[in-house]
């Protein structure tokens, strides 16, 4: 994203004031396939230039995090901790409460919050916080409760997308 001409000035003015980017895992840092070996063992691919927007955000002193309804462990701890991701909630029953203790312990209000889903179990979390968005090839549920839709789809450079558009709106891009 070069410029903010295609957005308006309620989208731009929500997304400037976010400080805090939480993050579904399957379908917006992956594309929402599950890999299996033949052995049973889990695997995940995500993108570099996620990855590279996350560092970008963190760089210009902002906080992050996941909270996903899958569990895959050490996965996705593993790449947290490459990227340098705050918080990271798997096999998450409740996003919602589970928002309510990050934001409690960044002490970030939820209208300074982004939040990026693709499906169902998104849209509550979606709809309580500052700047909710939903990628590309969400769940039409999923993008109706978003103030943003991505033009790419999840795990092929969604979350840098949003990340780039949050910098700009900031000043900062």
């Amino acid at each position: 994203m070069k410029d903010l001409t295609d957005l308006d000035p309620v989208t731009i003015e929500a997304a400037a004031r976010v400080r805090l980017l939480l993050m579904d895992c399957d379908g917006v840092l992956t594309d929402g396939r599950l890999y299996y070996s033949a052995s049973g063992e889990a695997m995940k691919v995500f993108h570099v230039r996620d990855g590279q927007g996350i560092v970008d955000w963190h760089n210009a002193g902002f906080r992050s995090g996941i909270i996903s309804g899958r569990d895959a462990g050490e996965i996705v701890r593993g790449r947290a901790s490459e990227l340098g991701i705050h918080h990271v909630l798997l096999a998450s029953k409740d996003k919602v409460a589970d928002f309510k203790k990050i934001n409690s312990l960044e002490n970030i209000d939820a209208n300074e919050t982004a939040f990026i889903g693709d499906d169902l179990g998104d849209v509550e979390l979606m709809k309580i916080v500052g700047f909710p968005v939903a990628v590309a090839d969400a769940a039409d549920s999923t993008k109706a409760v978003a103030k943003y839709v991505t033009k790419t789809k999840g795990g092929l450079g969604a979350v840098r997308e949003l990340i780039d558009l949050l910098l700009l709106c900031k000043g900062a891009h």
